[in-house]
C-alpha cells in the first residue's frame, strides 16, 4: 500500500484516503484481523454480467464512507485489509466468460450440448475453471483461518465462495448459513454448469458440517427447488419474500420475524449475502435482479440481531454486486457493517 499512516496516526474524521485498502485503512494483511478476498469472477452469470468488475469497483467506491459506526464502537479499530486484486483470474474470466455466454445463448435457443462436440467441449472447459477457481478460494481462506484471520468474500458470481465454505468447514464442525437472497440457488448443476451461481447451495449442502440453511428474502425460484426443500425441511428454512410482507400486512413487525429467523439458526453462522435480496432500487444493475426484497436497514438489522442474539459470525460473501457508482457504493457498506458485526460477534 502507498503512503499508508501507522494506526495511531491514522484520523477516522479524515479524508477518505485512496491508498489501495479497503475505505482507505491503515491496516496491512498482517495486522488485520478481518481479511477481504476479492474474487473477479462471473463465468456462469445467465443474465446480465459485469459482477466480476465489483471488487474493484467496490474498493474504489470504499473510500467515500464515513467511518462511525452506531452498533459497533470504533468499529474501524478492528483492522479490515482487502487482498489485492488477482488478475490471472480476472484474466482467466476474461477468456472464458464470452465462451459461456454464446454457450447459454445456444442453449436459450434449443440446442442440445449432447449433439454438439464443440458446445460439449466448451462446457468441459467452463467447468473446469471454475472448479480452478473454487479450488484457489479454498487455498485462499484456509491460510487466512489458519492463521485465525476472520474472512469475508467479494464476489463476483454467487458462485465463488465456494471453496471458502469448504474451508470452514473443515474448521467447523456444525454450523448454519444465512442466505440473504432472491433466489434459492438449489439447482443441481444450472445450465450443465457444476458450479452455477444458481448451484451454490445445491454444492454447499454437499458438506455435512452444515446443519441449517435459512433463506430470507426469496422470491424467484423454481419447482425443483420447492421440492427440495420440502425434502429437506428439517435443514432447509425459507423465508419468502411474499410472506414476509404479508405478515407485515397483518400487524407483524420485522423484530418479531427477525427472532423467528435466527431462532432457525446454530450458535455459529456463516452470512451469504447476495445483493439482489435488497430492493433492486439498492443493486440496479446486479446480475438477476428481481422486483421485492428487504431495505438496506432491515437487512443490516436482522444481522445485528443475530449478534445481539449470542451467535458467532465465522465468515462471510458479498457477491452480485453490480459494476458501477451506486451498486457499489451500496455493497461496500454492506461489507462494512459485516465486518463490524462479524469481529463484535467474537
Amino acid at each position: 500500500m502507498k503512503n499508508t499512516p501507522r494506526k495511531n496516526e491514522f484520523n477516522p474524521s479524515g479524508v477518505g484516503l485512496k491508498n489501495g485498502n479497503f475505505i482507505g485503512l491503515p491496516f496491512t494483511e498482517d495486522s488485520a484481523n478481518i481479511v477481504l478476498i476479492p474474487v473477479p469472477w462471473d463465468v456462469t452469470v445467465s443474465y446480465g454480467e459485469g459482477t466480476a468488475l465489483a471488487p474493484q469497483a467496490i474498493l474504489e467506491a470504499s473510500v467515500q464512507l464515513d467511518l462511525y459506526d452506531a452498533d459497533v464502537k470504533d468499529a474501524w479499530k478492528q483492522g479490515i485489509f482487502m487482498q489485492p486484486l488477482n488478475e490471472n483470474i480476472l484474466e482467466d474470466r476474461n477468456e472464458v466468460r464470452p465462451q459461456a455466454a454464446m454457450y447459454i445463448d445456444f442453449l436459450e435457443n434449443g440446442g442440445s450440448v449432447t449433439e454438439n462436440v464443440g458446445m460439449k467441449s466448451a462446457l468441459e472447459k467452463i467447468n473446469n475453471r471454475c472448479e480452478e477457481l473454487n479450488n484457489w478460494v479454498y487455498r485462499q481462506s484456509k491460510s487466512l483461518l489458519e492463521q485465525d484471520k476472520l474472512v469475508g468474500i467479494v464476489g463476483g458470481d454467487h458462485g465463488v465462495p465456494l471453496g471458502f465454505i469448504k474451508a470452514l468447514s473443515e474448521k467447523y464442525a456444525d454450523f448454519g448459513v444465512l442466505q440473504i437472497d432472491a433466489h434459492m440457488d438449489l439447482r443441481n448443476s444450472y445450465e450443465g454448469f457444476t458450479y452455477s451461481h444458481a448451484s451454490i447451495f445445491n454444492n454447499a449442502l454437499e458438506l455435512k458440517s452444515i446443519s441449517k440453511l435459512v433463506q430470507v428474502g426469496i422470491r424467484d425460484y423454481c419447482e425443483e427447488e420447492v421440492e427440495r426443500v420440502i425434502q429437506e425441511s428439517e435443514r432447509i428454512s425459507v423465508f419468502y419474500d411474499q410472506q414476509i410482507k404479508e405478515n407485515i400486512f397483518n400487524g407483524s413487525n420485522w423484530n418479531q420475524q427477525c427472532e423467528e429467523i435466527i431462532k432457525e439458526l446454530p450458535k455459529r453462522v456463516y452470512i451469504s449475502f447476495d445483493i439482489d435480496g435488497l430492493d433492486p432500487k439498492l443493486c440496479p444493475i446486479t446480475g438477476t435482479p428481481v422486483p421485492g426484497g428487504l431495505e438496506f436497514s432491515e437487512a443490516t438489522f436482522l444481522i445485528k440481531k443475530l449478534v445481539e442474539s449470542g451467535r458467532n459470525i465465522i465468515g462471510f460473501d458479498v457477491c452480485e454486486v453490480g459494476n458501477n457508482d451506486w451498486d457499489a457504493s451500496v455493497g461496500a457498506r454492506i461489507i462494512y457493517k459485516l465486518c463490524n458485526l462479524m469481529g463484535k460477534s467474537w
